[in-house]
């Protein structure tokens, strides 16, 4: 201990001797260090540390697989129906608790401003199977489900905002949908259930599912609920699996005669794979790029300390002459490097704090878990020992520069400054090179992102949406029980807003682009027979005012629906381009026929009237769907049995109104109009369509921006690494330098020189790069839209920005090369 204390001293007393040095190595490595323990705490949040739940390696959801239907991940999993909740909970025999869950708002009133809250209604099972008991009170019971009783548990968050924290806040009754609902309990701060709700929609009450009888009978087509399970102890995944294969072919003989084609398998999966399955490409990727930003950083602390080490050769020649072993050499310059490097370490973790702070509220909203993402003792014994790995490797190439200089060669050079060895030479540009190669391969992949950004905010949406202002509503079913009342209220609300200043065109829609509230429906094409058991499905939407000129949705052929349209005339539809070209190919669909829902179901045939252009239901690089839509004045006539829960023939939806002023102008005029008829009715999600899109391009833009900001700072960590290698190389060059001149050499020749020099490192490195760039293009290809991961174009243009980038940095040393004074540079030797 007593000579590592000495080491320490003479290690401190080095660095102090050169504080530029100091101070550029330990920022450097706080930057490299700091930034991927920022990564690292999202990827240790969001995919490596266990759920919150007891025992959570036992928790799995169970879904049904629906053949030919596949949604975008390739999988056929959708979720379960009403009837095989109560199937699965009564019928297997691998669960010690198994419960479902659906979302869905409740209107909260009577305590302050009436707010729409995201609930979860569940069945009882479901906490006893995450085994998180409440911060006070208690769970609701098998009996309260069952008996529709109308008790509430309510989140902390959701205690302490809109409740003060109330300590006598169990017993008293809350205003949900303007019902009384009796608080039961409240849960711990930290519980979180759904876990893939996102940080905006996070589930603020739990209510009993109470399973009405149409979501038994008529919903038993609806596979819009989930399971969660607590499997039994001994009980594997894949016996589950097994189990509840036997109770959904039991499922199957028990479906209703509108049902008989469709057959189901389950699929068992670990609740963790299902929580994270979504974040996983982006969360990998982000490790790796701010990987490459450190092993740059690690490079050329390397290359300073070799440097360095080159210059400290005749110090290090005496110290072995005057009987100083290897081994102290070596632990001498070990700890140099292990001070840099905890140092830069330390500062990395305060960085990282900062960076979290700051940037958390930036992350996508598609990542689960984003509470649990921190700086805690994990991220930081992360951080530390990645210091000392660093400081360890950085110091190894030192420590044998140390070791292999020649003591009687050295000491025979008198006071000239020790020179780089071809082996050092060659350590130094081999770092450089592979700084540029893995810096070119990371700015190629930002350049691929910012091309597929591009490409995506070009795509034709299908609508236009400017001067678009938007807003969701739910009416409660205390005050609109019966389909008039609901009537009344939107045909009122759509003559009001009508009757805005500067409104131009008014709608209400159940299904709105770029809300991510779409559904798929079954349907049946006159005269088109169905390939095999596959369905035929397309998304769809009721509407009522003038919605395709409030969106600027183009009408290809036919005509919008009007006034006429009523449940005593013929009952009517409007397809989008994308279903018409592949049910109706090289034909006009005007005129042709369909009914909702499956081959078996005696439901009404639909004429189309119109076609319309296709519309982009989500992101703007999201596929292209099929798509049709209703008039609300013909939903009585049961066409829409199946729509989705936000359809306008129930209690909610969508605003639309465009306006020939502003339209972030008319949302207080929104507002106002709601609260003329419904003082009590807040409005939701009341946003212009241009800040919808833009909220749907989110994560793209979030994906780019975080992979560019990384290439830059790779790409400025090698351009310093090739200024300092150069620079070097022009310092240990002097004499050579001074005699050229003296022989005649023009300063410019000097100057090419160097230049060359400092070209054919960065064109090896380019070289290396790309290849590297073709190899690992790979992992982008998800991230990509429209664009190739071998675009041509974009590699060639980071490879010459690269290229340009090594040559400026390499431009002051070649002008202090040209600058030297022959007769003062030999004069000194």
């Amino acid at each position: 201990m007593g000579t590592l204390v000495l080491d320490l001293k003479f290690a401190l007393r080095q660095l102090r001797k050169s504080p530029g040095f100091t101070v550029t190595a330990v920022l450097m490595l706080a930057f490299g260090i700091g930034a991927t323990s920022s990564i690292f705490s999202i990827v240790n949040g969001v995919l490596l540390r266990p759920l919150p739940f007891p025992e959570p390696d036992r928790l799995v959801v169970l879904a049904d697989k629906l053949q030919g239907f596949h949604v975008n991940n390739g999988n056929s999993e959708v979720g379960v129906t009403a009837p095989d909740i109560r199937a699965y909970t009564r019928d297997t025999h691998s669960f010690e608790s198994m419960g479902g869950y659906q979302f869905a708002s409740y209107e909260l009133s009577g305590t302050g401003e009436p707010a729409f809250l995201t609930a979860a209604r569940m069945t009882a099972g479901v906490f006893p199977a995450l085994r998180v008991a409440p911060l006070m009170g208690r769970f609701f019971t098998v009996q309260e489900d069952e008996q529709n009783q109308q008790v509430v548990m309510l989140s902390y968050s959701a205690w302490q905002e809109r409740f003060h924290g109330d300590p006598h806040i169990l017993g008293t009754k809350v205003l949900l949908d303007r019902k009384p609902y009796v608080v039961i309990g409240v849960m711990p701060r930290n519980f979180e259930f759904p876990l893939q709700a996102g940080q905006l929609n996070r589930v603020q009450l739990w209510v009993p599912m109470s399973f009405q009888q149409d979501e038994l009978t008529r919903g038993a087509a609806s596979w819009s609920y989930q399971t969660v399970g607590r499997l039994r102890r001994g009980v594997t995944a894949a016996q589950a699996q097994s189990d509840a294969e036997r109770v959904a072919q039991d499922i199957m003989r028990s479906y209703p005669a509108f049902m008989a084609s469709l057959r189901i398998s389950s699929s068992v999966r670990p609740l963790h794979e299902e929580t994270i399955e979504d974040a996983k490409p982006l969360v990998r990727t982000l490790f790796l790029a701010v990987a490459v930003v450190l092993l740059i950083a690690c490079a050329n602390l390397a290359g300073l300390l070799l440097v360095r080490a080159i210059r400290r050769q005749r110090e290090m020649a005496v110290r072995q002459a005057l009987g100083a072993p290897a081994s102290a050499l070596v632990r001498q310059t070990l700890m140099e490097s292990l001070l840099l490097s905890v140092s830069g370490g330390m500062l990395g973790v305060v960085l990282a704090g900062v960076a979290l702070q700051l940037g958390k509220g930036m992350l996508p909203e598609s990542l689960p878990r984003i509470d649990e993402i921190g700086l805690n003792w994990e991220v930081v014994v992360f951080a530390l020992g990645l210091a000392i790995l660093t400081g360890v490797l950085c110091g190894l190439a030192p420590a044998f520069a140390a070791l292999r200089t020649n003591v009687n060669e050295t000491l025979k050079e008198g006071g000239r400054s020790g020179s780089a060895g071809g082996v050092h030479a060659r350590l130094r540009s081999a770092l450089v090179v592979a700084e540029i190669a893995v810096a070119l391969v990371l700015l190629t992949a930002s350049g691929l992102l910012l091309r597929s950004f591009e490409k995506m905010r070009a795509v034709n949406l299908g609508y236009d949406p400017e001067h678009v202002t938007t807003a969701s509503y739910s009416l409660p079913q205390k005050q609109y029980s019966t389909q008039a009342q609901v009537d009344t209220f939107d045909k009122e609300l759509l003559r009001r807003m009508r009757q805005i200043p500067g409104a131009k065109y008014a709608a209400l829609v159940s299904m709105l682009p770029a809300s991510n509230h779409n559904n798929n429906q079954a349907f049946i094409p006159e005269g088109y027979v169905p390939q095999g058991n596959n369905l035929n499905l397309a998304t769809s939407a009721v509407v009522v005012g003038d919605y395709f000129e409030s969106m600027g949705i183009p009408l290809v052929r036919g005509r919008f629906f009007t006034e006429a349209d009523q449940v005593t005339t013929q009952l009517v539809i409007i397809v989008n381009r994308k279903l018409a070209d592949h049910y109706w190919p090289n034909q006009s669909p005007i005129g042709k026929r369909l009914h909702i829902g499956t081959q078996e179901m005696q439901m009404p045939w639909l004429t189309v009237v119109g076609e319309v252009d296709d519309v982009k239901l989500s992101s703007p690089d999201e596929e292209t769907k099929a798509q049709f839509y209703f008039p609300v004045t013909q939903m009585e006539a049961d066409i829409g049995s199946l729509a989705s829960p936000n359809d306008l023939n129930g209690n909610g939806g969508y605003l639309v109104l465009r306006s020939m002023l502003p339209p972030e102008h008319m949302e207080n005029a929104l507002r106002q109009t709601v609260q003329s008829i419904d003082p009590q009715l807040p409005l939701t999600e009341v946003q212009t369509m241009v800040q919808a899109v833009s909220e749907s391009e989110a994560p793209r833009r979030f994906n780019t921006a975080v992979i560019t900001s990384f290439a830059f700072a790779a790409v400025a960590l090698a351009v310093l690494g090739i200024y300092s290698v150069i620079a070097f190389s022009v310092a240990s060059r002097v004499s050579e330098m001074a005699i050229r001149m003296a022989l005649g050499s023009q300063r410019s020749g000097i100057i090419q020189l160097v230049l060359i020099s400092a070209g054919k490192l960065a064109a090896i490195g380019c070289v290396i790069g790309l290849l590297g760039a073709a190899g690992a293009s790979g992992l982008l290809r998800s991230f990509l839209f429209d664009v190739s991961p071998f675009d041509p174009m974009v590699m060639i243009l980071a490879a010459l920005c690269v290229l340009a980038l090594a040559l400026a940095a390499s431009a002051l040393p070649a002008m202090r090369a040209a600058a030297i004074d022959p007769m003062k540079a030999l004069r000194s030797e």
